[in-house]
């Protein structure tokens, strides 16, 4: 087999963490040299191309008119270049030593997957559920049915001899402050649904969230419902350093990204989607990425010759994601029809979500450790599973101190922010 997931797999069949960029620039020429520079960093990686704004919400039109006056676009505008255009960007670029992803963000994506089909690849990203809630108001029927076509389209080129690659973003719902089950349940479910729709390549992710050894247990029950229920399709978990707000300080930022790759190495990942030291100011440069990635490497290298810790205990994220994702799959045999039922249902309901088609019911919070914990279920088929009492819910100053709290926690294991060597913070701090 060829294609990405293949890639993957063999990398990690040599003990090596792939790791990979969000990066995505206008103009041709520069996402050319963006993809080089990934390909030649000192790292197992594959390459991005990012999508920009315009085109994830299909105003094409608008795309067009910034290109034609040179105006910023924050992403590669694949269905905007002609094709012949993004061919010669991918031209002895992109092959089977160095495959590369279409990331886009789109709740209506047909145009995007047939721009990238006619460039020739057919690697890419996103879900029914997670790029439909978090994004904007495009009803969720409405995205089910569009992502249906859309993995149909993708899938139809198992018959030309590819293998697509897709990859669900459910376990990156809103980036921040939802608890690990609902993360599992909704990226399952959506690789579920890719499956129902033929794809057989497929990679569920889960994003860094605020205690490690929470997310070490969230990432041990994915991978178990993943061998489970996907048992006869080629699949791996790839985990996103933290989405929420990040640290300032360079230092801090790159302890955070380190810790990402070590966590994905204990977590048995595959894949790491990696963040720089510029996330909190601005756009993060070609270079300040490849030193992201070769960070990442070789903190994840190192990871894999420390002896494995023991598993972290069992505080009831699996029970939950398995009660959440049965619930579901008892609503229909096709996945879109269940996944639509149930956000009307309240039985998937993201907190914080302000999508019409989200109960808004349920709620977060953060323990002292860092540990997400439900404060509210709303209709959601876990209330007799969330152990102990519930917090309180938080008001607005809980909520913006919870939304800081890991870009608070790193920045203070680099209080100057000049940037020094993550072993000297651990040492200053008497962490490990």
């Amino acid at each position: 087999m060829t294609g990405f997931g293949a890639f993957v797999a063999q990398a990690a069949d040599a003990g090596a963490l792939v790791v990979q960029p969000r990066m995505g620039m206008a103009e041709a020429a520069q996402m050319r040299d963006g993809l080089l520079a990934t390909r030649g960093a000192a790292a197992v990686t594959v390459g991005t191309i990012t999508l920009d704004s315009y085109t994830r919400t299909g105003d094409l039109a608008a795309a067009r008119r910034a290109l034609a006056v040179g105006a910023g676009l924050n992403g590669y505008p694949i269905a905007t270049h002609p094709v012949d255009v993004t061919r010669a960007v991918l031209h002895g670029v992109a092959d089977a030593g160095f495959p590369v992803q279409v990331r886009h963000g789109s709740a209506a994506l047909e145009r995007i997957f047939e721009a990238l089909l006619a460039a020739g690849l057919d690697a890419t990203e996103g879900g029914p559920v997670s790029y439909c809630l978090p994004y904007g108001r495009t009803p969720l029927h409405e995205a089910v049915a569009c992502w249906r076509r859309s993995c149909e389209l993708l899938a139809s080129m198992r018959e030309f001899g590819a293998e697509p690659h897709l990859e669900t973003f459910g376990g990156c719902m809103m980036g921040q402050l939802c608890p690990p089950s609902l993360l599992i349940a909704v990226s399952v479910l959506e690789a579920l649904f890719f499956r129902q729709h033929g794809l057989r390549s497929i990679s569920l992710s889960y994003a860094q969230q605020t205690n490690a050894r929470q997310d070490e247990e969230a990432l041990a029950a994915l991978g178990r419902i993943a061998d489970e229920l996907l048992a006869d399709v080629d699949s791996h978990l790839v985990v996103y350093a933290y989405m929420g707000v990040y640290p300032r300080s360079p230092g801090g930022a790159r302890l955070l990204l380190e810790d990402a790759a070590r966590l994905a190495v204990r977590g048995g990942a595959a894949r790491l989607i990696v963040k720089t030291t510029a996330e909190a100011h601005r756009i993060p440069t070609v270079a300040e990425n490849v030193r992201a990635l070769e960070a990442a490497a070789a903190a994840a290298t190192a990871e894999r010759t420390r002896p494995r810790p023991a598993a972290p205990p069992d505080t009831g994220i699996e029970a939950e994601a398995r009660a959440l994702i049965g619930a579901v799959l008892d609503l229909d045999a096709d996945l879109g029809r269940a996944l639509v039922r149930a956000f009307a249902a309240g039985y998937l309901d993201v907190p914080y979500c302000l999508h019409p088609d989200n109960a808004g019911r349920t709620r977060s919070s953060l323990g002292p450790d860092g540990r997400l914990h439900w404060s509210a279920v709303g209709s959601m088929p876990i209330a007799g599973l969330v152990e102990g009492g519930r917090p309180p819910i938080l008001g607005s100053a809980g909520l913006l101190s919870a939304l800081s709290h890991v870009q608070r926690r790193y920045d203070g294991l680099d209080p100057v922010g000049l940037g020094k060597s993550s072993l000297l913070f651990r040492l200053r701090s008497g962490t490990r």
